[in-house]
């Protein structure tokens, strides 16, 4: 029902957008329908798998890495951990795809050691008990300053790279190793740093890429399109959904098996997990593999195509300027379908104590990405450039950690990576790309960076979410210790 309610409203966008504004052919339909499809399947099944394996198995490894007496070791893992899962991670390689100026190989090998690198700082910063908003306010600064010797053309990329590393695959993770981390510490800071690590896992992939455009001087940028496939019948879809889902099935085991053998490994050394809490994790592994592959294979196959021949049409229509308010819409609906929000939604709201409920987080995240998609929009339209609203955007939420509480802090930067997954890589970017080429615009400077101002905008709603929150805590608190110095005044003048 969950993933029901998720994927329905952005079902009946396409479908009411496809009788109206931009028709499309029945064979289109039909591949976006059984989409759709895989993708309420594919997502139960993702959630719940990891809930039951992903979540425990981070926290387990982080809890046991917190217990090291040196910290040598801990780092090590880290560094070892996050390659490994970010290398697995299938949205990265959705976006190498589209990037082939740089090998595959090293663009994803370039990423995953920046991702291991920031993920030790991480871990440094628990253990040192280092503020996440002062590790943030160096970092920030660094990526910007670096970003006026990087290539114009490589700047969107670089960005959009920090916000799909931070997938379905690496979220729960890292999110649960966070836990662990922080869990077995009593100090009063110990909540808030359980959240942070995956936002400092988004800035080493916008470095490395930046470093890659520096460094390894490409000619430019380029870009490979979406292919959209010829389906006249509903067998004809049925036939591209069923060879693909092989190989989406293989892909995912490919990202999937080294975590379980790290796990194992770890589990061998340790001894940490019973039986039937082992049986469990292997269980909700095997639901985890099935749902991820659905998924995936829904979105790549089903959704990527309808993106790029809505956003071009539209585009190309008399109605141009609609692209704003119609990306939007889409926008507000479709973080609701990504299957990570759902992990950090439900575990934001248990760590708070349900001080921070899954409805708040949902909603500040959808007016974030309906926001951003707006931005990106206006971008395509009038080529604007990307560093005209990440720079102040970045500067605003920097200056908001001032004034929110921490724990606000490490949920909005996390949310920042999440709020950017599999459904704006092979939707909304394709639907970017689509209406970028119809206007006449430069794809790697326009369309590119749609990811990155959808990583950026939650920092500033969820902060301002926290921000309204503690006021109306402090008005509360306000109103109860007036009610009663009230009271004691009634009870002195009677007696």
């Amino acid at each position: 029902m969950e993933s029901l309610a998720s994927v329905l409203p952005l079902t009946a966008i396409v479908l009411l957008l496809s009788v109206t504004l931009m028709p499309l052919s029945s064979g289109a339909l039909v591949l976006f329908l059984f989409g759709a499809l895989l993708l309420i399947v594919g997502m139960g099944f993702f959630t719940m798998g990891a809930d039951m394996s992903m979540m425990p198995m981070g926290e387990g490894i982080g809890m046991q890495m917190s217990q090291a007496k040196n910290v040598g070791s801990p780092l090590f893992v880290c560094f070892v951990l996050g390659a490994l899962i970010t290398i697995a991670e299938p949205d990265l390689q959705v976006l190498a795809e589209q990037v082939p100026a740089i090998p595959n190989n090293i663009l994803i090998f370039s990423v995953a050691a920046g991702v291991g690198l920031f993920l030790m700082i991480a871990q440094i910063r628990i253990f040192f008990h280092i503020p996440l908003a002062k590790m943030l306010c160096v970092f920030y600064p660094l990526v910007f300053i670096l970003a006026f010797f990087a290539p114009d053309s490589f700047i969107p990329v670089s960005f959009d790279s920090g916000g799909v590393t931070t997938g379905p695959v690496t979220v729960p993770f890292i999110m649960a190793l966070g836990i662990g981390l922080a869990t077995l510490r009593s100090d009063k800071n110990s909540r808030e740093d359980s959240f942070g690590l995956i936002s400092l896992c988004s800035i080493g992939p916008i470095l490395a890429v930046m470093l890659l455009g520096i460094f390894y001087e490409p000619d430019s940028a380029l870009y490979s399109s979406t292919l959209i496939p010829e389906v006249e019948t509903t067998r004809d879809a049925a036939m591209l959904f069923a060879h693909a889902i092989p190989e989406y099935f293989h892909e995912v085991a490919v990202a999937l098996v080294p975590i379980a053998g790290a796990f194992f490994i770890f589990q061998i050394l340790y001894k940490r997990y019973k039986k039937h809490q082992l049986l469990r994790v292997i269980f909700g592994f095997i639901f985890t593999y099935i749902g991820l592959a659905m998924f995936l294979c829904g979105v790549n196959v089903g959704f990527m195509p309808v993106g790029q021949i809505i956003g071009g049409g539209i585009a190309d229509s008399a109605f141009k300027w609609l692209l704003i308010p119609i990306g939007m819409v889409i926008g507000y609906f479709i973080v609701a379908a990504e299957p990570a929000v759902h992990v950090l939604t439900k575990q934001v709201e248990e760590i708070s104590n349900g001080f921070v409920t899954a409805k708040m987080m949902q909603t500040a995240l959808s007016v974030g990405v309906c926001i951003s998609v707006g931005i990106a929009m206006l971008r395509i339209l009038t080529g604007i450039s990307i560093l005209w609203f990440l720079i102040p955007g970045y500067a605003f939420a920097l200056i908001l950690t001032r004034y929110v509480s921490p724990i606000f802090t490490g949920i909005a930067f996390d949310s920042g990576g999440v709020a950017s997954g599999p459904m704006t890589a092979t939707f909304l970017l394709p639907f970017a790309m689509g209406a970028c080429e119809a206007v006449g615009g430069n794809v790697m400077t326009d369309a590119f960076g749609i990811v990155a101002m959808v990583a950026m905008t939650p920092l500033i709603t969820i902060q301002m979410m926290g921000f309204i929150t503690q006021m109306k805590e402090r008005a509360k608190q306000h109103f109860i210790a007036v009610q009663l110095n009230q009271l004691e005044d009634d009870i002195l003048y009677f007696d």
